[in-house]
């Protein structure tokens, strides 16, 4: 519902921040990942996940792109919800999360409070594929100018292709095509190859 929320920094605590946007106090729950990347002004921009619930709507909050679509994977997985999300982000930084579902390093895993073997060797099982195929770089924001070649790049992977694949397949047609491809005549020809 909402990409993110940009405006005045009004409270913050290691557990939520307040963020005055347009008149209204938006109480956003954070990481302390998020906590220690916090500006020191007062302009403040996080990136959002609404959990909407019979009892309630609660905000996230994320310092990049790429911790919120960390926690979205983390909460996909059967029997972590959002706070155990939060407080698997809260214990080690988000590349190192990535880097230990990937290599399936359990004793790293089994180290954050609340998870047990069972919910590591979850977390490996259902995210292992899923995080190798977004590759190391997947939790770097996207840049702000996205090229012809970014554009198709992120339009395969979201089909589904594996981002190495598809960015050989993009750069073997870049090599001998006229340079002013659109993104979607890109796209075409690279799910002609794939």
């Amino acid at each position: 519902m909402f990409a993110y929320i940009d405006g005045r920094l009004t409270f913050k605590n290691p557990a939520y921040v307040v963020i005055e946007a347009g008149g209204v106090g938006y109480h956003i729950n954070i990481s302390l990942n998020t906590y220690s990347s916090l500006p020191t002004t007062e302009r403040c921009k996080l990136f959002t996940w609404l959990h909407v619930k019979e009892d309630g709507h609660t905000l996230y909050g994320f310092a990049d792109e790429g911790e919120r679509r960390l926690f979205l994977h983390l909460i996909s997985v059967s029997g972590i919800g959002p706070n155990t999300g939060r407080m698997i982000l809260s214990s080690i930084t988000p590349i190192e999360i990535q880097a230990a579902i990937v290599q399936a390093d359990y004793p790293l895993i089994q180290r954050i409070k609340g998870l047990g073997a069972k919910t590591a060797q979850r977390l490996v099982l259902e995210l292992q594929d899923k995080l190798k195929k977004e590759g190391s770089d997947s939790l770097i924001s996207m840049p702000q100018h996205n090229t012809v070649k970014d554009e198709a790049l992120s339009a395969l992977v979201m089909l589904g292709f594996a981002k190495l694949t598809a960015e050989k397949t993009l750069d073997q047609i870049l090599k001998v095509s006229e340079p002013t491809l659109t993104v979607e005549e890109l796209i075409k020809q690279a799910l002609k190859k794939l």
